[in-house]
This record gives structure tokens, C-alpha cells and sequence, in this order.
């Protein structure tokens, strides 16, 4: 089994290693991640310009591979040949939790969405953390709770154009509630639009405001993290309202016979 780790805050980002180390026992583990940060990236193709990689040596020793372009770059390089023969992408551990609307915004989750593309396992994990972790300590629970995951996704498999988006409670293995397999909640943003001036009096902006909560509604991402528990939430990339288009049908003699 080959799995490649991606992550969405850079190569040497804590969470990464925490991550390649406890899924070494299922497999044979590359690493192909950002140079740098990319939070919030959303799903990026790179095609404007080349893309470079080049092997960098992670804090344990660990030999990877680091690109100047977005984790689904990063993902498609590997999977379009750089990395040969891999079997299943886990990108994370991502310091933040990833719930509702986040997955359009989330580099985490849409490298694993890249996989899909790819036709291959993919799989997202998150940390709910307001504060953001800031050591490999931090991610102990996290790595085991994806070192789970994916040993269950190698013997089971998940069915084509599936990815999966884990997040992990902050805190200890055993203060763990247990699983929860969830959809995606709502987010409530605070967003604030920051207007500042440079030296020369010309005016940039800042997208800030306060962190982002959630309806913890029941049966939803966030629900299950305010409980204590692993949110497990299945993924595709359809995104059609399917509901609706037979009231969109109706629209259709009066759009034809328009004019």
C-alpha cells in the first residue's frame, strides 16, 4: 500500500509529520506538500506558469518532496507520474477544523477532492481547534484517529468519487467521545472588511473578523465536534441540487419563447 500525505500549511507544518509517522505502519508513505501556506486556497490548477519541487528533509529526518504550487497541484504532480503507484492520498492534520462551507475554501479538503479526480482513495484530516496547534504533540489524537480511518479505508475501500473529511476533537485519545458519520453544518461568518492605507496614502484591504462557529445542529459536522466526537463526512463533487430540476424544466418553454 502506497500513500502519499499532502497537507495545506506547508512541508515542514507540524501536522504533516505527525501525520506521515502514524501511517507508516499501513504502508509505504510519500510526502509531496506546498513549499508554503496555502490555507484557504480552495481548489487551484496551476497552469500560468511551471511548477518546481524540490526535496526538502523534514524535523525527524524524513525524506520529501516540497512544490511552489497549491496541495492540488502538489497531489496532481504525483499522481500525473512524479510519485509512482500511489494507492490512496490523506492530506492534514490542518490545525483548524474544516466543517460546513469551509470545504469550498479548505486546501486540505479539496487536495483530497483532487484525488477523486484522480480516481483514487481520498481522504481530509482536521483538528478543531480555535487556538491552532503548534506542536506535534498536539496532533497525537488527531494521527490516530486518521491512522484508523485509513486502515479501514484500505480494507474496505470507498466507492468511486468518494472522498472523506475527518475532523478530529482537540484533546487527548481518551476523552474522545467516539464517531459520528455526519454531512456538512452551516458556518456562521463574522467576515469584516479591514480598510488600511500604505506610506504613499494609496488604500489596500484586509478580509478579517472574528473565528467562525457553527450551527452544532445534530447529524452535522459541527454538531458532532461540540459533542466530543470524530466527524466522519462522506464527500463527492456534484455539486447539482438534483431536487430541483424538474421546477427549473417548467422555465423552459418561457426562456425559449423569449423575444
Amino acid at each position: 500500500m502506497h500513500i502519499l500525505v499532502t497537507n495545506d500549511d506547508g512541508v515542514q507544518a507540524p501536522g504533516l509529520l505527525a501525520l506521515a509517522q502514524a501511517l507508516r505502519p499501513l504502508g509505504k508513505v510519500s510526502i509531496l506538500a506546498p513549499d508554503h501556506n496555502w490555507s484557504a486556497s480552495g481548489h487551484v490548477k496551476t497552469l500560468n506558469r511551471p511548477l518546481r519541487v524540490r526535496p526538502v528533509t523534514l524535523a525527524d529526518g524524513t525524506s520529501a518532496l516540497a512544490s511552489d504550487g497549491a496541495p492540488s497541484d502538489c497531489v496532481a504532480l504525483a499522481l500525473l507520474g512524479l510519485i509512482p503507484d500511489v494507492d490512496i492520498v490523506v492530506s492534514g492534520i490542518n490545525p483548524y477544523c474544516n466543517v460546513g462551507q469551509d470545504l469550498t475554501y479548505s486546501g486540505t479538503v479539496t487536495a483530497a477532492l483532487e484525488a477523486v479526480i484522480a480516481q483514487k482513495p481520498g481522504i481530509a484530516v482536521s483538528l478543531d481547534s480555535q487556538t491552532g496547534a503548534k506542536d506535534i504533540a498536539d496532533y497525537a489524537a488527531a494521527a490516530a484517529i486518521a491512522r484508523r480511518v485509513v486502515r479501514e479505508v484500505i480494507q474496505r475501500g470507498l466507492p468511486a468519487g468518494v472522498a472523506l473529511n475527518i475532523n478530529v476533537p482537540r484533546g487527548p485519545l481518551d476523552a474522545i467521545q467516539g464517531f459520528q458519520v455526519t454531512r456538512q453544518g452551516r458556518r456562521i461568518y463574522r467576515d469584516q472588511l479591514v480598510r488600511r492605507e500604505d506610506p504613499a496614502g494609496h488604500p489596500y484591504y484586509w478580509i478579517g473578523g472574528e473565528f467562525p462557529t457553527g450551527h452544532p445542529d445534530a447529524g452535522t459536522d459541527i454538531g458532532a465536534l461540540a459533542q466530543g466526537y470524530v466527524s466522519i463526512t462522506p464527500l463527492h463533487l456534484d455539486l447539482t441540487v438534483h431536487r430541483l430540476i424538474p421546477e427549473l424544466e417548467n422555465w423552459l418553454s418561457a426562456l425559449e419563447n423569449e423575444g
